[in-house]
C-alpha cells in the first residue's frame, strides 16, 4: 500500500477508481443490497435541501458521482436549477444517465471542489455528499463551497465516520489476506464523522448535525467479496484486488463461510454562509 491514504493518491483518483464508473456501481450495489438499516442518504439530503427551499435557485451537487443525490434533488426541488459537478468525466456521464432514465435532466459541470468554476454567491444551496474525504485540506474546499452560495445561502455535507466497516477489516486479517488491515489508515480520515464539525465552524452558521448508524449484513462470503474487491484499502495478494470470484476462494479458504455484519455512521451537516458575508 501507498503511504498516500488511498482516497487522497491523485494517481488513483484519475485512474482506477474514478476513471469509470463500474467500480463504484459496484461497490455501492454491494452495500446496498446488504443494508439491514439506515435510511437512504440521498433522500436525507434532498429533505435538507427541501427545507433550505431554493425555489428557483441554483442548486450544487458537488461530488456527485453516479448522480444518486443528483436524482432525490432534481425530483424533490423541481423548480430549482440543479447542477451536478464532479472531477470524472465518465462519473457524470453516468449522472446523465441515470436522470435520462427517469426523464429527467440537469446541468453537469466537470470540475476540481477546490476550484469550482462559478461567480461567488451564485447558489442557494450546495451539497457536497461523500466526496470531501478526498481532499487532503477539506476546510478548504468548504471555503469553495462557501464561496459560491449566496449570503444565507445553505450547504449540506455528508460523511462517513472514520471505523466505518471495521469489521471488515478484522476478516481481512483474520483470513490473512491484509495483516495490517485493523492498522491501515481509514478511507475516510481526511474528513469524517468526527471532524465534520470542526472542519465546518467559522467557515459555515451550523444549523443542524445528525449521525445515524447504517447496518450491514452481507449473507454470506461471496456476497462480503463482492464489496471488499472493490475496496482500495487493502494490500491484497496479487490476483485479488478487483477480482471477487478468487478474494472470495481465498476467504473461504480460511475462515468459516456465513453471514458477515459490518456498519458505518453517516454523518450529515446543515450550514448557512453567514448573511454579512461575500466571498
Amino acid at each position: 500500500m501507498a503511504d498516500t491514504p488511498p482516497f487522497l493518491d491523485q494517481n488513483l483518483l484519475e485512474g482506477t477508481l474514478y476513471q469509470d464508473q463500474q467500480r463504484l456501481a459496484d461497490r455501492t450495489g454491494s452495500l446496498l443490497s446488504a443494508k439491514i438499516s439506515g435510511h437512504p442518504a440521498p433522500q436525507v439530503i434532498a429533505r435538507y435541501a427541501v427545507d433550505a427551499n431554493p425555489g428557483s435557485g441554483l442548486v450544487l451537487d458537488i461530488g456527485c458521482g453516479r448522480g444518486a443525490s443528483t436524482l432525490a434533488l432534481t425530483r424533490a426541488l423541481s423548480d430549482a436549477r440543479i447542477c451536478a459537478i464532479d472531477a470524472s468525466a465518465s462519473l457524470l456521464t453516468a449522472a446523465r444517465d441515470r436522470l435520462s432514465l427517469h426523464g429527467l435532466s440537469a446541468r453537469t459541470l466537470r470540475a476540481d471542489f477546490h476550484r469550482l468554476p462559478l461567480a461567488s454567491g451564485q447558489a442557494a444551496v450546495a451539497v457536497a455528499a461523500f466526496c470531501l474525504y478526498h481532499s487532503p485540506i477539506p476546510r478548504q474546499a468548504v471555503q469553495e463551497i462557501a464561496r459560491c452560495l449566496e449570503p444565507g445561502g445553505r450547504a449540506i455535507l455528508a460523511t462517513k465516520s472514520a471505523d466505518s466497516y471495521a469489521s471488515l477489516d478484522r476478516l481481512m486479517e483474520k483470513a490473512g489476506l491484509d495483516p495490517k488491515a485493523t492498522n491501515r489508515i481509514s478511507l475516510y480520515a481526511a474528513f469524517h464523522s468526527g471532524n465534520l464539525r470542526a472542519t465546518a465552524e467559522g467557515v459555515l452558521d451550523l444549523v443542524h448535525i445528525e449521525h445515524e448508524v447504517h447496518r450491514f449484513r452481507f449473507p454470506d462470503l461471496d456476497h462480503a467479496a463482492a464489496y471488499l474487491a472493490t475496496s482500495p484499502k487493502y494490500a491484497l495478494p496479487a490476483g485479488l484486488s478487483g477480482n471477487k470470484d478468487a478474494l472470495a476462494s481465498r476467504l473461504k479458504a480460511t475462515v468459516p463461510d456465513g453471514p458477515v455484519e459490518t456498519a458505518s455512521v453517516v454523518s450529515y451537516l446543515v450550514g448557512t454562509k453567514p448573511s454579512g458575508r461575500t466571498a
